[in-house]
């Protein structure tokens, strides 16, 4: 089996809630992830994404099992070909005031209600979300079963990714452009040496001396 059939294949079968739910009725559904819940720094990243069903994009997967050239390539061609997305972030001083699941939930909410085209249903990566007025499906690791989700988590991912490579920029040694915020050995010994930034969540640093 080459290389594309095998895309083809998986993209035929993260087809699967997406085809049950246009079997059902439902003509509009969109696809919602997060990027950024377990960094010590930057924001937390939420998008929402209505794929096009008359339009493949092939090697869609759950963003963290792809290179960061792979994820750049599916982002444009996401959102080229998308009937609409939304990228919404939430702040750490946000995330320190109401917790970082309350948080997401505030940036998916925020997803959906930017959306140009109001969804029927909302395929979402492991997070029952309430406080929307549309039907809710949460999928335990969506992001490696649906093409919609999958499109979400590569918005979220790139963007965040971004975000932080310009944070490096503006606060030099901590290296934010390699772990992007995460709890590395290397972020520690920053944050020891230099201190907190703006852009640190001062509550998942309550130990650091």
């Amino acid at each position: 089996m080459t290389r594309e059939e095998k895309m083809k294949e998986k993209y035929i079968l993260m087809s699967n809630y997406e085809n049950e739910a246009y079997a059902n009725g439902k003509s509009v559904i969109a696809g919602i992830d997060e990027a950024g819940r377990g960094p010590l720094a930057g924001p937390v990243v939420a998008a929402a994404c209505i794929l096009n069903p008359n339009y493949t994009i092939l090697g869609l997967d759950d963003s963290k099992k792809l290179s960061p050239k792979r994820r750049d390539e599916l982002y444009d061609e996401i959102i080229k070909h998308a009937v609409s997305f939304c990228v919404i972030r939430v702040e750490p001083d946000v995330i320190d005031e109401i917790n970082i699941l309350n948080a997401t939930k505030q940036a998916m909410r925020a997803c959906v209600a930017g959306l140009a085209v109001q969804p029927e249903l909302l395929l979402i990566d492991a997070v029952d979300l309430k406080g929307v007025d549309v039907e809710v499906i949460p999928i335990i690791k969506g992001d490696a079963k649906s093409n919609s989700i999958a499109a979400a988590s590569i918005l979220a991912k790139v963007t965040r990714d971004r975000i932080m490579v310009e944070y490096d920029k503006e606060y030099p040694g901590y290296g934010f452009a390699q772990h992007k915020g995460y709890g590395t050995a290397a972020h520690y010994a920053a944050i020891r040496e230099f201190g907190f930034t703006p852009i640190h969540r001062r509550t998942f640093l309550k130990t650091i001396h």
